[in-house]
């Protein structure tokens, strides 16, 4: 499975009283899959992971699965901190139906190379899933070096990584990787152009949750080598990225989505709704996407 172009770290939207809403949930995938995204990261960080318990994670996985029915891959999050434990949701994706399984390096635990890749070899080992690999280390204290990824690239279920290190330099080591079986990603919105210009094969983005068929057209436009024409879609979208990163993920695009009348605005602790200082931003953002959408939906149209 070869995974490419505007890949959605998808929310998960809550109703009032705290539970998954699931319609909410099932409109957004619908919403996705109109607009053309090319995957969908279910029940990963963006997805609030870390407050969901093991009967929400299989709910959102099962019903991604019969909503989407093929039409787009259904990665879902089974990052731990522990191999067991992200061993045992690897299989338990596989049961629901999951196309493939994104995997953050264990946090706080900080191992080391060799541990990284002792880690992601079990998983493909065992786990029964493709991997796509994930660094993040400004969320994780743990950075996988291009060095360790290459080791794991030669795993036959091992089938993609997802680089949030923005440093081009980085991106340009694990290019060097990239096969027809093993997938080079950005975790990087705002350097995800760039990265895609410079051979990438798409995006594992958080923006696509509020733009979709923006972020498609910029994969479309930098992976076709439309270099002029990518970068000024991406500078549209910049004030998106810059908004997105005022308080910690999911915060911004769970504000923006709600505002858009498509979830409510619930979250869980620790996490709390945007604040009061940004609410006049989050509106000038939501009339900002709504030009960008509405124009690349008229330009496909004509």
């Amino acid at each position: 499975m070869k995974f490419h172009g505007s890949i959605c770290a998808i929310v998960t939207p809550f109703v009032a009283s705290g539970e998954v809403d699931l319609p909410a949930f099932e409109r957004l995938l619908d919403w996705h899959l109109a607009a053309g995204t090319r995957g969908m990261v279910v029940g990963g960080s963006t997805g609030e992971s870390a407050s969901l318990d093991d009967a929400e994670f299989d709910r959102l996985v099962e019903c991604a699965v019969s909503r989407l029915r093929g039409r787009m891959p259904v990665i879902a999050g089974c990052g731990a901190a522990a191999t067991h434990k992200a061993l045992r949701l690897c299989e338990r994706a596989r049961a629901l139906g999951a196309d493939a399984a994104l995997v953050v390096t264990p946090y706080y635990v900080r191992p080391t190379q060799e541990g990284l890749y002792r880690h992601y070899s079990v998983l493909a080992d065992r786990g029964g899933l493709p991997l796509i690999v994930y660094n993040v280390p400004t969320r994780t204290g743990c950075d996988m070096q291009p060095e360790t990824v290459a080791r794991l690239a030669a795993h036959a279920d091992i089938s993609g990584v997802k680089e949030a290190v923005a440093a081009p330099e980085r991106m340009d080591a694990l290019l060097d990787l990239k096969s027809d079986s093993f997938a080079v990603l950005s975790g990087d919105d705002p350097t995800a152009t760039r990265a895609m210009l410079a051979g990438a094969d798409g995006v594992i983005s958080v923006a696509a949750n509020v733009c979709p068929g923006a972020m498609q057209h910029v994969c479309e436009l930098a992976m076709g080598g439309h270099t002029n024409e990518a970068r000024t879609a991406d500078a549209a979208l910049a004030p998106v990225y810059a908004f997105l990163g005022v308080e910690p993920n999911p915060i911004p695009a769970k504000a923006l989505l709600a505002r858009m009348g498509r979830i409510g605005p619930g979250l869980r602790l620790p996490l709390l709704e945007l604040s009061a200082a940004h609410h006049a931003a989050a509106n000038d953002c939501v009339a900002a996407l709504s030009r960008i959408e509405n124009a690349i939906a008229a330009d496909r149209a004509a």
